[in-house]
């Protein structure tokens, strides 16, 4: 994880270790639990922790896999993207949100912060590198709030 985040770091260091920075905690939230703790609904439209990671990874994938190359779109909607079936386990999604965000990393790697992705966004249009980046830096860790709140309702820990 990155550690330094201090502002006398370029913009690319500092929009990719915010980024990374905000993957590691929502990837720590769900550490340790139990499938049963992980997938308990705790809001009335049944959202779990492991719902919200599974998201995450949708999130990167459409953002950086196709929205910026150009790649397929994932297969699930966005409400469907925090759904999940029953032989995910903490393990799979978790695995999966680490895989997508080597790809994420990977994209960004070949990329200029000013060059603009391939994919319209139905409201925005297409966007730079630059926009995703700092769009991903605000789903992730808005999401991480929740998975804050949904980790402290499971078994009472909280921080990063």
């Amino acid at each position: 994880m990155v550690t330094d985040l201090g502002g006398t770091q370029d913009e690319r260091t500092m929009l990719e270790g915010f980024l990374d920075w905000n993957r590691a905690v929502a990837a720590a939230k769900v550490a340790g639990l139990t499938r049963e703790e992980a997938t308990r609904a705790a809001t009335p439209t049944g959202l779990t922790l492991l719902g919200v990671v599974a998201h995450l990874a949708w999130v990167e994938d459409l953002w950086f896999t196709h929205r910026f190359r150009g790649g397929p779109e994932p297969a699930r909607d966005h409400p469907g993207s925090f759904v999940l079936d029953g032989t995910d386990t903490v393990e799979s999604v978790a695995g999966a949100y680490a895989a997508a965000c080597a790809r994420s990393r990977a994209v960004v790697a070949g990329a200029g912060l000013d060059d603009v992705g391939v994919s319209d966004h139905p409201i925005y249009g297409r966007v730079t590198l630059r926009w995703i980046l700092v769009h991903l830096i605000e789903e992730t860790a808005r999401h991480a709030g929740h998975l804050d709140i949904l980790r402290e309702q499971t078994d009472g820990r909280t921080g990063d």
